[in-house]
């Protein structure tokens, strides 16, 4: 069973913080043989939470929350990961559906935009996500823009 926590930047523990970067570093920059700047200012700004996915301890799923106007006009979420030793097991679904709902639990009615891997499409539009441009480039890999219409709750 996966427990999820979202934090702040300011409210990470050194050891949370640790974890959470070296999640991302192995699945962006090592499995993806991607240098780029994995760091930014967008993971300490005030309007991003990182949410977390627990088992056992042990980090293995995040994926960053950004509020209006962070990366995006809209809420977006970035750096989607799950550890390699928990894929094929749904914990990508889980993460998703987790981070939508923070999303929402946030900033209700947002809309949600992200940048995703081109071969993940199929995988987003199962999130009511939609695609808004065409594939592009970032680091080499193909990208595509997708857009998530907010919900209003009764």
């Amino acid at each position: 069973m996966v427990s999820w926590q979202s934090l702040t930047f300011n409210e990470l523990t050194n050891h949370q913080l640790f974890d959470l970067l070296k999640l991302r570093v192995d699945v962006f920059v090592v499995e993806q043989n991607c240098a780029y700047p994995e760091l930014d200012e967008k993971d300490r700004h005030p309007k991003t939470h990182h949410l977390m996915g627990f088992q056992d301890n042990k980090l293995v799923a995040c994926a960053r929350l950004l509020g209006e106007g962070v990366s995006y006009p809209s809420v977006s979420i970035g750096r989607v990961a799950t550890s390699e030793a928990f894929r094929g097991k749904g914990a990508g679904r889980a993460l998703m559906r987790e981070a939508i709902d923070h999303c929402e639990a946030l900033w209700p009615g947002c809309e949600i935009e992200i940048g995703a891997q081109e071969y993940l499409k199929r995988f987003y539009e199962g999130f009511g996500f939609e695609a808004t441009s065409t594939m592009y480039l970032e680091d080499d890999i193909p990208h595509i823009d997708m857009k998530r219409a907010g919900t209003v709750k009764a």
